[in-house]
């Protein structure tokens, strides 16, 4: 593989990585990649800046819509009928895909590990607004959900449906490629801008959003160090997941990348109480942002990865820095399930 080594190279590279990729657009492009206020140099940090992909213009938003893109795209290929993926009741993934599914005249069918909720609220309201089919585990174990899926497929293929499985959080191959072209997407806002970025700072779930971005980098030979703060999984769990999943789209890509866990940063510790449950540290850098900012993070991924970048600039570990870019990959209608009690905020009645 002879990688590109000048902007023109690079531009060249794109291209073609764009012909290669399969894609079904559902939204425009590019989201915004803004400079804001806090955490500027003159506080003692680097300049922060932030990929807005909560403002993506499809499905409310988020980062999910990239890889669903191209697993859209790769379902009707295949002459898909029922688009069948899961997680928890307020997954942004399982929105997204509910609405994907409603857009392309697809049916869908949402997993869910548990017992059904007391309140139908945040993204479990609108996936079923939507009228996808919900199933739940009955079982707490988040894993329960990768036999329901398959399951729910054969069951499908058995009655002679043609159904298109969608792992957890669209951590699969066809949705790493969905990043690998947001990669294209900022190396070509920054180009714009003479920006350089330092570090790239995301939260990992299920992997295949920082999976993407570290094959996207190496195939575009970008020096943009990623640093991903975990708020689901161990870290070495989600670094193993994470070389997996590019090495397996790099491999349906023709390229021989040997990613291993060396390659791959995951940081711990932000996880909170558990994932899905807010945390204070999250709430805390949640509320940081919107009134330094007016950027609404949410509670499951930005909120604990914001807190994570937080303490790491604390900690001194970006003190090389000039410029972070900070991936806000969405998940607002969670920010809206519950009653909330976990920001501990207070009316200021006057």
């Amino acid at each position: 593989m002879k990688l590109p080594v000048n902007d023109a190279q690079r531009r060249a590279a794109i291209q073609a990585l764009e012909r290669k990729i399969p894609r079904r657009r559902l939204a425009s492009y590019p989201t915004p990649l803004q400079r804001v206020g806090l955490l500027s140099p003159a506080d003692g940090g680097p300049a922060l800046w932030i990929k807005r992909d909560d403002l993506i213009g499809f499905a409310l938003g988020g980062n999910k819509i990239r890889g669903l893109e191209v697993m859209l795209a790769d379902a009707t290929a295949r002459g898909a009928d029922t688009l069948i993926t899961g997680a928890g009741v307020q997954s942004n993934h399982v929105r997204a895909t509910a609405f994907a599914a409603a857009h392309a005249g697809l049916d869908c069918i949402a997993a869910y590990w548990g017992k059904p909720p007391a309140q139908i609220d945040g993204n479990y309201r609108v996936t079923t607004m939507l009228g996808a089919g919900v199933y739940f585990t009955q079982d707490d174990d988040r894993a329960s959900v990768d036999a329901a899926i398959e399951a729910l497929a054969a069951q499908l293929r058995g009655s002679g449906k043609r159904p298109y499985p969608i792992p957890r959080g669209g951590a699969c191959l066809m949705g790493v490629l969905g990043h690998v072209l947001a990669v294209c997407e900022m190396y070509q806002q920054c180009a714009e801008l003479s920006l350089g970025p330092d570090a790239i700072v995301l939260a990992v779930g299920s992997g295949g959003t920082h999976a993407g971005w570290l094959l996207g980098t190496k195939l575009l030979n970008l020096d943009w160090p990623i640093v991903g703060y975990s708020v689901s999984r161990d870290p070495a769990e989600a670094i193993l997941q994470i070389a997996r999943l590019a090495n397996e789209a790099a491999a349906w890509l023709g390229f021989e990348c040997g990613f291993s866990a060396a390659d791959v940063q995951v940081e711990g510790g932000f996880i909170g109480p558990g994932y899905g449950i807010p945390s204070p540290v999250g709430a805390a850098a949640i509320k940081r942002l919107a009134r330094a900012a007016g950027v609404l993070l949410d509670p499951v991924y930005t909120g604990k990865a914001m807190a994570g970048y937080l303490n790491g600039l604390g900690a001194g570990a970006f003190d090389a820095c000039g410029n972070v870019i900070f991936l806000h990959s969405g998940g607002e209608p969670a920010f809206f399930a519950g009653n909330g009690e976990w920001l501990n905020i207070h009316p200021q009645v006057l």
